[in-house]
């Protein structure tokens, strides 16, 4: 039986949140599970979300227990000095999402949004996740093994 979730990992889990602007929902849709890209914001103590309507990922969000996450694993190097003293780390929220029409204070802080969707124009949903379980993993000490000479990403 899960504990009951503490302030303080809500508290950690959003702090560490706020230092990205995207992460991945997941849910199932149709019985399959899903994961989605998301740009998040935390104000006023809510994680708050936008995506893409024309995906219809928000539909299946919606009135469901999602989980939200979100990380630096794929951040600078650890050499950097910002990532050495921080450490890696990864949250995960779970709770229940609706949909939401942000306060205008709440679309500035999202930013502007992209002016396209895999080719398409992007309209923007707003979506709120009520924590249940926060889940907070950091990775402090060492460093991440840098890639042998010739291993690296080739895009054609």
């Amino acid at each position: 039986m899960a504990s009951p979730m503490q302030p303080q990992d809500l508290e950690r889990g959003f702090e560490l949140l706020a230092r990205v602007p995207y992460g991945r929902v997941a849910t199932s849709m149709r019985a399959l599970p899903f994961l989605a890209s998301a740009r998040h914001i935390v104000a006023d103590g809510r994680l708050l979300l936008r995506m893409h309507r024309g995906y219809g990922y928000h539909l299946a969000c919606v009135g469901s227990v999602v989980a939200y996450g979100a990380d630096n694993l794929g951040e600078a190097s650890p050499s950097s000095s910002a990532s050495a003293s921080e450490g890696q780390w990864s949250v995960q929220c779970v709770g229940t999402c609706e949909q939401i029409e942000p306060t205008t204070a709440e679309l500035e802080l999202f930013g502007p949004t992209p002016h396209y969707a895999d080719g398409e124009l992007f309209d923007p949903v707003y979506l709120r996740v009520d924590p249940q379980f926060v889940t907070v993993h950091e990775l402090r000490g060492g460093s991440a093994p840098r890639r042998p000479a010739g291993l690296e990403a080739r895009r054609g």
